[in-house]
């Protein structure tokens, strides 16, 4: 039986199903033989605190997903309105290919490839907002979250 291998750098730490997990002092590599268990790479996760654009909200419920702190189905049906409308505001761009990526992986329910191919437009919608020279969160008020 394979499973989800996961190559941790010196203490690097991961949260699987719940538990926060810290590597000691060497690199090592885990694999993860149960199916379906919530793991997350606290490198990758962002801080509640940091989730105050579009963008950053669709990756944090495809991140509370991948945690396990929410259903994937409440997830996934919060993350296709928040994709929908990051589709509208990346049409016609370069990075309109990416949300569409996103999307086909949300329909797969592969909420870390939700994540990671988000990744990328967080820092270029932060450099959009720096030329409307507004902070992200003046432009789009809070929604509820997933």
């Amino acid at each position: 039986m394979s499973g989800l291998v996961l190559k941790l750098g010196p203490q690097e730490r991961v949260l699987i199903n719940g538990v926060v997990m810290e590597n000691g002092d060497r690199k090592t590599s885990l694999t993860i033989k149960t199916p379906g268990a919530a793991v997350l790479r606290l490198r990758d996760a962002l801080h509640p605190d940091d989730v105050k654009t579009p963008v950053t909200r669709a990756y944090y419920t495809a991140q509370l997903a991948v945690a396990g702190e929410v259903e994937e189905a409440a997830a996934a049906a919060e993350l296709n309105v928040q994709l929908d409308a990051l589709a509208d505001v990346f049409e016609s761009t370069a990075q309109s290919e990416v949300v569409e990526i996103a999307v086909k992986k949300l329909r797969e329910r592969n909420f870390y490839y939700v994540m990671r191919t988000l990744r990328p437009l967080i820092e270029i919608e932060r450099e959009m907002f720096a030329l409307l020279n507004q902070p992200a969160s003046a432009a789009y008020p809070q929604h509820a979250r997933a």
